[in-house]
């Protein structure tokens, strides 16, 4: 998750000043947020944030208020754990948790989420997420319910999930339908885990951007693990990938324009400028604006409000590209993993962008690659995850090359932990699906075969521990 005032996920950062409220007239001006989060390669960091769905005995989705609810669940982590409870607005309900640089977030439907502290090591973020599991299913069995870590939530239909009471989530669920007829499913039925990386200057930044982008829909069939949809395989391993192929094409999808070398971070800027509008927020008050691109609101305004700094971060931050730019690089693509294979998503993605070497291997592997060809491979990667075929080329082929490359720019970062030992064994979980030619969602499938009780082999299977 990028440093931000709301998450406090800036700790490795000095405290920022306030942002401007002057009107914003220039283009050049909104170059700033990026050229303020440059960072030095010695100050790097990973964060890492990880959603899931919860489930009570009876395999309904856990209600938002009442007896068993969300609130009990967060109530109970600040009661015996320290968190602290964050409100959207004076005396409104508790919509997320902060300690020590982290943060317990909720998505639309009460999908519940760590936003880690930025860490120099994985085995860091490996250590916070075993916390987080152990103080989420402490307070959570009294309750009569489990968490499951998948990409899509495998019971519920729309009728049946909660609301969370965001101002902003009410907007989002009456204006992205309208772009996009998985919408909807996007916000509230899918579980993802992202890892957000530093960049030094803006060349690094739209390098790295570059990268992402290609690779993705390689490491999002190495990551499927989505084969349910209201309590049956359609027929996809991941649908939380074919979600996102049904989404709001302004905001979403791999970005064609960033693929060209000579692209530049004013590029980035420009497509954003052109990205219709969500809202406009004043203090606690939200400003519906749903259709203007944010160009059009900086030139002409609405209803009476000018566009300023604040304005600007709010739409960077309502952007859903596979890779997007924000304070920090955010890679999006892959489902919510198994939790034995959480910290393998950012382990992968520091080898890949954190290490010269690496860099210049995965440029090097992209070479062939343009943005129409991965584009189209990326509705065979929902359905066949790593069967799928890249120019005449197993995918499973091009994913065991890129976590090579991957585990070579780990090996030579060299971060150890107590007993000795590289980040290079949080990638054993990819590699044991390489070699074995089967995703998780394959895994989860094979294990439900012959059960008594699919639904609860599945809970089984999929629940933290």
């Amino acid at each position: 998750m990028p440093p931000t005032a709301q998450t406090g996920e800036d700790a490795h950062r000095p405290a920022k000043a306030a942002m401007p409220t002057d009107p914003l007239t220039r283009v050049d001006q909104l170059l700033s947020p990026f050229e303020e989060a440059y960072t030095s390669p010695e100050d790097f960091r990973v964060g890492t944030e990880a959603e899931k769905f919860g489930v009570d005995a009876h395999f309904a989705p856990v209600p938002f208020e009442g007896k068993g609810s969300i609130a009990d669940v967060l109530a109970a982590l600040v009661d015996d754990y320290g968190w602290e409870a964050t409100r959207e607005h004076a005396g409104g309900d508790i919509i997320s948790l902060r300690r020590d640089g982290a943060s317990v977030t909720l998505e639309p439907a009460a999908q519940l989420e760590l936003s880690g502290a930025p860490f120099r090591t994985i085995h860091e973020t490996d250590a916070e997420f075993a916390r987080h599991a152990s103080e989420l299913v402490a307070v959570s069995e009294p309750l009569g319910l489990r968490w499951l870590s998948l990409g899509f939530h495998p019971f519920a239909t729309h009728d049946e999930l909660p609301h969370v009471p965001k101002l902003r989530y009410r907007i989002m669920r009456s204006y992205l339908p309208t772009k996009g007829s998985r919408a909807l499913d996007m916000m509230r039925r899918t579980a993802t885990i992202q890892a957000n990386l530093d960049y030094e200057n803006a060349d690094d930044a739209m390098r790295k951007l570059r990268i992402a982008l290609a690779v993705q829909p390689i490491v999002t069939a190495l990551c499927a693990n989505s084969p349910w949809r209201e309590g049956q395989h359609h027929g996809l391993l991941s649908e939380r990938a074919d979600v996102w192929l049904h989404m709001d094409p302004d905001r979403s999808g791999i970005l064609p324009f960033a693929w060209e070398t000579d692209a530049s971070l004013e590029d980035y800027v420009n497509w954003a400028l052109d990205v219709p509008m969500f809202l406009v927020k004043r203090g606690s008050k939200l400003i519906e604006n749903t259709g203007q691109p944010f160009r059009a609101f900086m030139r002409d305004g609405y209803d009476g409000t000018r566009a300023v700094a604040e304005d600007w971060v709010t739409h960077i931050n309502s952007l859903f590209p596979e890779a997007r730019l924000k304070n920090t690089l955010e890679v999006r693509g892959a489902d919510a993993q198994p939790q034995s294979g959480t910290c393998a998503v950012p382990a992968l993605w520091k080898g890949l962008l954190y290490d010269e070497h690496a860099m210049r291997a995965a440029e090097s592997m992209i070479t062939p690659l343009d943005a129409r060809t991965v584009q189209a491979l990326r509705p065979a990667v929902a359905m066949q995850g790593l069967q799928a075929d890249l120019l005449g080329r197993p995918l499973r082929a091009w994913a065991a090359q890129l976590i090579d490359i991957a585990a070579s720019g780990l090996a030579r970062l060299a971060d150890l932990d107590a007993d000795g030992r590289d980040e290079t064994h949080f990638l054993a979980p990819l590699h044991a699906r390489v070699d074995g030619g089967q995703t998780a969602a394959e895994a989860l499938l094979a294990s439900l075969e012959g059960a008594a009780d699919p639904r609860a082999q599945l809970v089984e299977h999929a629940r933290l521990r």
